[in-house]
């Protein structure tokens, strides 16, 4: 056998055997069990099992004790980061370990409420500061145009703009601003539940919609139904998104990899709320009034206000509850830097949360000890999960170019231990969350926005009060490549000392690959594949659509002149519609388009052999109609799973560029 001749590969073998077993034993296990059902516990189990033996490992076999000071003290200190890490792992594995689908519970309470004789008023806030008026005229238009029988629209306008009271007015829905932004987005929905107070019919409930969110016909009527319970104080439904994130559209791979949110909401969520632990996010929630009274309105002692009245809610005793449903569609950041901005305010919010009176160290303030422990770890997962991911790029370069060892691990004790607790950690992950999760797109993701998050670490600890809240950038010109120079230079930096580390640990013919060394060394060959992604997603790639297209194969009939011709379409967005076959008319003719019983008049814009594109004309009505008709949600395709092999080819052609 090739082993024989080759200690290496000897060595190699006995280590991978352990990994080997444990990918078996789940290729043989998790297809024959329900991920939605109970039986999820039984993989946990088995990862969990998996990594207290790496664990115990690390903490009793791989610490360099026999080596320098530095070397046991970057030990000591990387010990603890991963260990912290295992631990915010084990927290949510454990909290993964049960799910919720609280569908059911909207059909069975949704005749009910449909049937009463007076429906809970509900005032619709749409807030807004300095978007667009195509973004925003959607989002009137969505709103607009939901089921429910008895609400009001409200623009809450912070940035004060007459055209947008005249588009509200000319819209059918009401305009609120107010003389100042005192409180940001918070304060802006404070002084419209203080204007509520005054009117003659106050609402039971709010619902709050960011400026770029669409709700679809259903939003309001499904949300509802939720809040026969009256300790329900928060109704949360997921974010979802109509446009490619800036990871997506910057490495060409939305049909094949998920938005980055699609683990949060489709899968974290749910287990969360299993455990009573469900967030509110802010837009496309509806919010009890009664609750926000006794509270003094929403919180302003955090820029992520949405989070903080979660909490203070458990402590008067109400539930958020997370209904998991596509009820309304808006913007992913379109650009990295508006990426990085918004994750930044995320994780500074928190921080302003832990350092205040709800954080979970402060006891007495009416937390359960499962709050406390979700609070650990979030706090867990922005501040020690990224300088983890930040060690683990610098770790194998330390002992590669300048011999500091931290990790002091052979190679078949490093395959039989790590392998083993890591294919188990992909491979359940993957299971539980139908295939949403791939890890090098998941480190590349951490590592683009670990400045701005350690950044905001440090500062909401030690700095927490002060700060303005970053508005998310949406809409603008896009039509142009842009270079995040500033970021590929330290990630360029980064991968040359890996490449240096590299060439260094050939040139050297006293190292052997049967030591530390060879755990080096393809510790940093991943590294250096994360890194090349990172740079090819700054690289930011140019949009030239001014509204996204999706897929919609429906019958259409198309009249040009005399002709009438029955087809079907291939796919929309609120500006047009394209379908297969070719008209006998020049590009620019006239046509009118009939399709879910309306007329729709534009012009041809493209032909080819085999489909033509028509721009439909502005109208109110007409345009109305097809953003809540391409809102609804039903054109946007699901996500069933990650396409690992399609992947790597798109991401390695995007490198190579």
């Amino acid at each position: 056998m090739l082993t024989e001749f080759n200690p290496f590969l000897t060595v190699a073998a006995e280590g991978l055997s352990w990994g080997v077993v444990v990918a078996g034993l789940l290729l043989a296990l998790l297809p024959w069990l329900d991920r939605n059902s109970g039986a999820r516990v039984i993989p946990v189990v088995l990862v969990l099992g998996l990594t207290v033996r790496y664990a115990f490992w690390r903490v009793t076999e791989t610490l360099p004790v026999h080596g320098d000071y530095l070397d046991l003290a970057l030990g000591v200190l990387f010990l603890t980061l991963e260990i912290g890490a295992m631990i915010s792992g084990t927290i949510a594995y454990v909290t993964l370990s049960r799910t919720t689908n609280r569908t059911p519970e909207v059909d069975a309470h949704l005749p009910a409420l449909m049937a009463m004789e007076r429906h809970p008023l509900v005032d619709v806030f749409i807030c807004t500061y300095n978007e667009e008026e195509t973004i925003l005229e959607r989002t009137i238009m969505g709103a607009t145009g939901m089921n429910y029988p008895n609400y009001r629209v409200w623009v809450l306008d912070d940035g004060r703009r007459a055209w947008l009271r005249e588009l509200a007015d000319r819209l059918g829905c009401n305009y609120l601003d107010r003389p100042d932004n005192k409180g940001a987005k918070a304060g802006n929905i404070n002084h419209a539940l203080r204007h509520m107070a005054t009117l003659p019919e106050r609402p039971e409930f709010v619902s709050v919609l960011d400026a770029d969110f669409v709700p679809n016909a259903n939003f309001l009527s499904r949300t509802m139904s939720l809040f026969h319970a009256h300790d329900v104080g928060i109704v949360q439904t997921p974010q979802h998104f109509i446009n490619q994130d800036p990871i997506q559209s910057n490495l060409r791979a939305g049909d094949l990899w998920p938005d980055e949110q699609r683990l949060f909401f489709d899968v974290i969520q749910p287990s969360k709320d299993a455990w009573g632990q469900s967030i509110c996010c802010g837009t496309s929630s509806v919010v009890r009034v009664a609750a926000l009274d006794r509270l003094g309105g929403f919180p302003t002692d955090s820029v992520t206000e949405d989070y903080l009245l979660t909490i203070r809610f458990k402590r008067m005793g109400y539930r958020t509850v997370y209904l998991n449903e596509r009820l309304s569609l808006g913007l992913a950041p379109e650009g990295l830097r508006e990426y990085v901005t918004q994750r930044g305010r995320w994780c500074l919010g928190f921080m302003q949360i832990i350092r205040g009176p709800d954080g979970p160290l402060k006891f007495g303030n009416g937390l359960s000890i499962a709050d406390r422990i979700s609070l650990v770890d979030s706090f867990l997962y922005w501040s020690v999960g990224y300088m983890f991911r930040i060690a683990c790029l610098f770790i194998p370069i330390l002992y590669l170019v300048f011999d500091i060892q931290a990790v002091d691990a052979s190679f078949e004790d490093g395959l039989s231990h790590f392998l083993p607790y890591y294919v188990s950690q992909v491979a359940v992950i993957a299971w539980i969350s139908g295939g949403r999760v791939l890890p090098v797109l998941t480190d590349v993701s951490q590592l683009l926005a670990a400045r701005e998050i350690l950044g905001s670490v440090f500062v909401g600890l030690f700095r927490p009060k002060g700060h303005k809240f970053a508005v998310t950038a949406k809409g603008g010109d896009r039509s142009k490549v842009i270079v995040q120079w500033k970021l590929i230079a330290i990630i360029s930096t980064i991968l040359v000392l890996n490449v240096g580390g590299v060439l260094l640990m050939f040139m050297n013919r006293n190292t052997t690959l049967l030591e530390s060394s060879a755990v080096a060394l393809f510790w940093t060959w991943y590294n250096m594949v994360m890194l090349m992604t990172a740079i090819a997603c700054c690289v930011e790639q140019p949009r030239y659509r001014l509204s996204e297209r999706l897929p919609c194969v429906e019958p259409v009939r198309i009249r040009v002149g005399d002709l009438v011709k029955d087809t079907m379409s291939i796919d929309i967005s609120i500006d047009g519609i394209r379908f297969a076959g070719r008209l006998p008319a020049p590009v620019g003719a006239p046509v009118t388009v009939t399709f879910g019983g309306r007329d729709f008049p534009g012009t041809i814009i493209r032909k080819s052999a085999t489909d033509t594109a028509v721009k439909l004309l502005e109208n109110t009505d007409l345009r109305t109609l097809m953003v809540r008709k391409v809102y609804s949600g039903m054109y946007l395709p699901t996500f069933d799973r990650a396409r690992p092999t399609r992947l790597a080819t798109r991401v390695a052609k995007r490198i190579m560029e």
